[in-house]
């Protein structure tokens, strides 16, 4: 159906197209894989909650913000690369973009055993020095809070996924449309509504999370939920760009 749209894009007048950029935008963010990056995300957070009210309104906003996160990076990586084929008129080969699509298949595979191992996917440190009374320097490495460390993955993630699927398809169509002012609004429309899409969407799906944090054997099941969806979605697509669709030429 997105598909069948965007080709009819030349056709609309500039605020018809605006409109659905922000819808098809939305649209985007529920995509299957998209959601169960974010899951793995979400899955880990730890909640510091005592009251009902702090579980559905400080939960719902952190795994909103990650969600958040995603769709910033998603829109940074599509404004780069509508720039790029836009001001050096590149035809990008299918087969590029279907290896983009065999790397998001990895990430979620990935994804999904640092989700059932609980593990980190990479830690961010800062550097404090002190000096003590004797003059005596000391260097301690301290690690950012979780939000700093999971909002950053959530960017990266997005980023990675914003090279693939139905978000280069659309940067693609998007650069048809005649001039830069109307391509890049196009994308930036169009990252908005992932945007708020994705934020909706970890939303709902930090509740259950931050209802059961403290119940450690539910809040595991809900973990490996998580990472079996990333696995399977994962899986999915290394099968089909591989050996469906012959990736590697075998």
């Amino acid at each position: 159906m997105v598909e069948q749209i965007l080709e009819q894009l030349q056709a609309m007048t500039p605020a018809l197209v605006l409109a659905l950029g922000l819808a098809i935008g939305l649209q985007h963010a529920f995509e299957p894989d998209h959601v169960a990056a974010v899951s793995t995300q979400i899955s880990k957070r730890r909640y510091k909650l005592q009251s009902v009210r702090k579980i559905i309104t400080e939960g719902t906003f952190k795994s909103s913000f990650l969600g958040a996160m995603w769709g910033a990076g998603h829109t940074t990586t599509l404004v780069l690369m509508g720039l790029v084929v836009y001001l050096l008129a590149i035809n990008i080969p299918q087969n590029v973009f279907m290896g983009f699509e065999f790397i998001v298949g990895i990430m979620l595979v990935f994804l999904a055993f640092t989700t059932f191992s609980n593990k980190k996917l990479f830690t961010l440190k800062h550097l404090h020095t002190h000096t003590h009374n004797d003059g005596t320097i000391h260097t301690h490495p301290h690690e950012h809070d979780n939000d700093h460390k999971h909002s950053h993955k959530s960017y990266i993630i997005g980023c990675i996924h914003g090279l693939a699927g139905s978000g280069s398809l659309v940067v693609l169509t998007a650069s048809t449309l005649g001039n830069i002012e109307t391509t890049l609004s196009f994308i930036l429309i169009f990252g908005i509504g992932s945007v708020i899409g994705m934020a909706m969407v970890s939303g709902l799906i930090g509740l259950p999370f931050a209802f059961i944090n403290k119940i450690e054997s539910a809040n595991k099941a809900l973990r490996y939920i998580a990472g079996f969806a990333s696995l399977l979605i994962g899986a999915n697509i290394l099968y089909e760009i591989a050996i469906v669709n012959n990736l590697f030429g075998i």
